[in-house]
């Protein structure tokens, strides 16, 4: 959800004098305004102009909370031979680009909370994003002049929420948008929790950096560069209001006291006010993205149910959180790509926003646009995730290997000690703040899982070398059958690609160990999200674990790894493993060693199941 529109200020380097030749623009002058809202509030709108355009053109919005302006006068002209293509390939032919700072952060008027639901269709006469972007438009369109009438929507990451309710009951000049890397269920998948969990290191800095300040963002003083020990020295999450935040951060005060299901979380869930696409909508995400995989394929799937008039797409490719908007985007961390995935997907945008604005192209897009990581390269469906796949269960054994097969031994399991004072790190250390100077935020899902593959406290299951290639397209899902003697666990789980131990392609990534897929799960939800219960110590369940949507080839002479763990410190909060009703208010007495079971048996089978593609 961090700050994708700095893209704005990178895209854009310098002020020159330039002018117009043919059909191509070269240059944007910038102006400023405030936009009036209904309320009467006024939003401070920065708007580029094509100069020189030949013919109307469409108008491009890009809302934000974090700032859209640049610090260059108004009536400024810029070059755009340096712009970057996600938005420059569109801009060469022209159009109106938008960048809105909302209301109550930066220069706008009014107050800000985040991620507030839509509530004008069942409140008359309130105010939300939706309406707020239905007054935008409505503005822009009489005011702009040479314009054709036609606007549309984009965004990434908390701007891809906005252009997601800025597509709710939508302006009728609203043709088109393209939610990106949005937020969807916050507690359920993005950014502040993952099926319960809470996203500690996140959640806190985040909600610090949006609220602390409305006319800036603000990083938490911290008084060190390795996190990992702060934040375990700070202990039960009651410290955090009592020693730093003293109930001044909105958004964190919302986490202490809805630590469960309850109707504060589901009512602020895209799922309750968002039901069908009422303009086309490209859905974007990325199979690696840090703080929000979870949106664009939640809000395709839950669109897709109504979409009845084939306006609902989805790509998804081999990104980070926003990194498609790199021009590049061939890598992340060790992983290549192959190709400069950005450039692909630009192109792709343009062809997008071009017919729904322009009506340039015939208009015949594919459902689904999804990378394959492993084999490097582009697949479309017609359905995603395709209905061609067969479902698979990979096998954890009680010796440490996995396979297809399900254990036929009745009895057996693999056991570990899980301390909440010597948590499992989520990824090597030093763990920066999480947009601190040299964090290592952004790649962190893709990093070798050879650091934790020796503790005592994971569990990993490891196959035999592949002798073929083996192709998995759609939903990973997670079939935990587990113990613990405490009365709550987390759960863990990740599906690891093993490279060779010597890779010829690549020597300097033998015996690397990229975990394709990862998520967590805390243990007394297993019934109810909303209703959570205490886990009977020593009693055997099972925990069904989605591990969201890939699309990747184990190569031949590979492996396919299972590791299991119960801490993933501090992008997870330490769960003590003792219940209690709310583990923001957990005292250090709560938090206490556990024995976690495996259990790997013919009555007892842990597996994932796996979506293999036969061709």
């Amino acid at each position: 959800m961090k700050k994708n529109c700095l893209l704005l200020f990178t895209i854009i380097g310098f002020i020159v004098n330039v002018h117009a030749q043919g059909n191509v623009i070269k240059a944007y002058k910038k102006t400023s305004v405030m936009v009036p809202m209904r309320d009467g509030v006024k939003l401070f709108t920065m708007i580029l102009t094509p100069v020189g355009a030949a013919s109307a053109v469409p108008v491009l919005i890009t809302r934000t909370p974090y700032g859209a302006d640049m610090d260059v006068p108004d009536g400024s002209s810029f070059d755009f031979a340096d712009f970057g293509g996600y938005y420059g390939d569109m801009a060469k032919e022209g159009y109106y680009f938008i960048f809105q700072d909302i209301r109550g952060k930066y220069k706008s008027e009014g107050n800000m909370e985040i991620h507030q639901p839509l509530t004008h269709a069942k409140q008359p006469g309130t105010i939300d994003e939706s309406t707020d972007t239905w007054d935008t438009v409505d503005w822009l369109i009489k005011n702009l002049q040479n314009n054709n009438g036609k606007a549309g929507i984009l965004g990434i990451s908390y701007p891809g929420w906005l252009a997601l309710t800025g597509s709710v009951d939508p302006h009728p000049a609203m043709k088109a948008a393209s939610e990106q890397a949005c937020m969807g269920d916050l507690f359920m998948g993005d950014d502040f929790h993952h099926n319960g969990a809470f996203r500690l290191s996140y959640g806190m800095e985040y909600s610090y950096e949006i609220e602390h300040d409305k006319t800036t963002d603000s990083d938490f003083p911290f008084p060190q560069f390795d996190l990992f020990n702060w934040y375990l020295n700070l202990g039960s999450l009651k410290n955090v209001n009592e020693q730093y935040f003293h109930n001044s951060i909105p958004t964190w005060n919302n986490f202490t006291k809805h630590p469960n299901y309850d109707s504060f979380w589901q009512k602020n869930s895209p799922l309750s006010y968002v039901d069908r696409p009422q303009i086309p909508m490209l859905h974007v995400g990325g199979y690696y993205d840090q703080e929000d995989i979870n949106g664009p394929q939640l809000m395709y799937r839950h669109m897709e149910q109504k979409d009845s008039f084939n306006r609902n797409y989805i790509c998804l490719g081999p990104w980070n959180h926003g990194q498609w908007r790199s021009d590049n985007a061939d890598s992340l961390g060790k992983i290549a790509f192959g190709s400069k995935t950005g450039t692909w997907f630009h192109a792709l945008q343009k062809k997008w926003f071009d017919y729904w604005l322009k009506g340039i192209g015939d208009g015949k897009f594919d459902e689904a646009y999804c990378f394959q990581t492993g084999s490097n390269q582009w697949k479309t469906y017609e359905t995603w995730p395709p209905k061609d796949a067969v479902k698979k269960r990979l096998y954890a054994n009680a010796n440490g290997t996995c396979d297809f097969s399900k254990p036929t031994a009745p009895t057996g399991f693999v056991s570990y000690i899980s301390d909440p004072k010597k948590p499992v790190p989520y990824r090597t250390q030093p763990i920066e703040a999480t947009y601190g100077e040299g964090s290592r935020w952004r790649p962190w899902q893709v990093e070798d899982q050879r650091f934790v593959s020796s503790r005592p406290d994971v569990a990993s299951f490891t196959a035999a070398t592949l002798t073929s290639d083996l192709t998995v397209t759609g939903s990973i899902v997670a079939h935990l059958f587990a113990s613990t003697s405490g009365s709550d666990a987390d759960w863990v789980v990740k599906l690891i690609d093993v490279y060779p131990d010597q890779d010829k392609h690549n020597l300097l990534m033998s015996g690397y160990e990229l975990p394709v897929a990862m998520e967590v799960f805390r243990g007394r939800f297993r019934k109810s999200f909303s209703n959570p219960s205490p886990l009977e110590p020593n009693k055997p369940e099972e925990f069904v674990i989605n591990l969201h949507d890939i699309n990747h080839t184990f190569k031949k002479g590979h492996k396919l790894m299972i590791q299991i763990q119960s801490t993933w410190f501090p992008v997870i909060d330490r769960n003590p493993q003792k219940y209690v009703p709310n583990i923001f208010e957990a005292k250090e007495s709560d938090f206490i060693r556990a024995e976690q079971r495996i259990y790997c048996n013919s009555n007892m089978a842990t597996y994932i199941e796996l979506p293999v593609m036969n061709k």
